[in-house]
């Protein structure tokens, strides 16, 4: 294994990132190798294209053997993408990794804590998992502003960071939040992509496929992993906590869909629905075999309201299996429609199978 976390090993492979080759050749009895975090010496990557080139005729392959498979790992794209070197588009399959599913846990799981910390495994597994949260989250803000050189700038960063946590699980709008920041727009179209390279945060699209009616066009803003939004998400007086209690409920649910369209191999997207008339539903995921609507809601009694948009969504995909998440206690069949109780369905939620319905 290359740990390019150690400074020692980061320093000898930017002097001389060659030195890769020099090991594997130098190893016939290896058959994986990993790199983690390449993204700290980017020329590696042209190094392993010409390693898998080679595979097969360079010396120490002479019994047939294929050569190493490469595992690389790394926690932003950001530094790769600005260096321009080889991607190894076509010779690497692009995995992703997320933070733990309730599944993983098994009887350990308790979603009262996963919307309090996230359900990320250095947090999850912490003897004091809100000092280790609130590091992490540190953490991330300084080398960022380090590595991008936005140290002159910190305070419209931290801004921008307070200023996008409240477009956690809604529609953003990158205008109002320049605003916010007192903030030209195109750089909080930077700030934004920070959060996006390094990983932290992405955009969910609207479902559009066959539309019926007109459809918004702003895509939803999440942090990958609820914890993060709970550790950059103000809190105050004017703060409502059923409103906080919300947003990270439907974070929670999020990050259990997008692994699972991940993980599933389905090629299965994730998006949400939204009309220009106002009818929206939370989430839906479609591909193979897969045709959902989700709706989440914190609150423990189904009222009217919670069904009118997946309501609407049947009206235009009568296809789709609809599902209505809540905090109560009771699965019911209303209207066609599953309601569910949030943390069963979150324990349900396996790759290996379709999503519950």
């Amino acid at each position: 294994m290359v740990n390019l976390l150690d400074p020692r090993e980061e320093r000898e492979y930017l002097a001389r990132p060659e030195r890769l080759g020099d090991l594997v050749r130098g190893r016939d009895d290896l058959d994986v190798l990993i790199v983690d975090e390449v993204q700290k010496v980017p020329a590696l990557l042209d190094v392993v294209h010409q390693l898998i080139e080679d595979r097969g005729r360079g010396p120490g392959r002479s019994r047939g053997r294929p050569g190493p498979r490469f595992i690389l790992t790394g926690s932003s794209a950001r530094k790769l993408k600005r260096s321009g070197v080889d991607l190894l588009a076509g010779r690497a399959t692009m995995l992703s990794m997320h933070p733990f599913m309730a599944r993983e846990i098994g009887s350990g799981f308790r979603m009262d804590r996963a919307l309090l910390t996230g359900m990320l495994p250095v947090i999850w597994d912490s003897k004091e998992p809100q000092e280790a949260l609130n590091a992490y989250a540190g953490l991330y803000v300084r080398e960022e502003v380090q590595f991008e050189g936005l140290a002159r700038r910190m305070s419209s960063f931290v801004r921008f960071l307070e200023a996008i946590s409240f477009s956690h699980g809604t529609q953003m709008n990158l205008a109002d939040v320049s605003r916010e920041c007192e903030t030209p727009r195109a750089t909080i179209d930077g700030y934004l992509s920070v959060l996006e390279d390094l990983l932290l945060a992405y955009r969910l699209p609207v479902f559009t496929r066959r539309a019926k009616r007109q459809v918004s066009s702003h895509p939803k803003f999440y942090w990958f992993d609820v914890g993060l939004f709970r550790a950059f998400r103000p809190k105050g007086p004017l703060d409502r906590p059923e409103e906080i209690a919300g947003a990270a409920l439907e974070g929670l649910v999020a990050q259990h869909l997008r692994a699972w369209v991940a993980y599933s191999r389905r090629d299965a997207t994730l998006s949400f629905w939204r009309t220009r008339a106002g009818n929206e539903v939370d989430f839906v995921v479609y591909g193979r075999d897969a045709f959902t609507a989700i709706e989440v809601t914190s609150a423990s009694r189904i009222r009217p309201k919670d069904l009118s948009g997946l309501r609407s969504f049947g009206e235009d995909y009568p296809e789709a299996t609809r599902v209505l998440l809540y905090r109560g206690r009771d699965r019911l069949r209303l209207d066609g429609i599953l309601a569910m109780p949030v943390e069963e369905y979150l324990r349900s939620v396996d790759p290996g199978r379709d999503l519950p319905e």
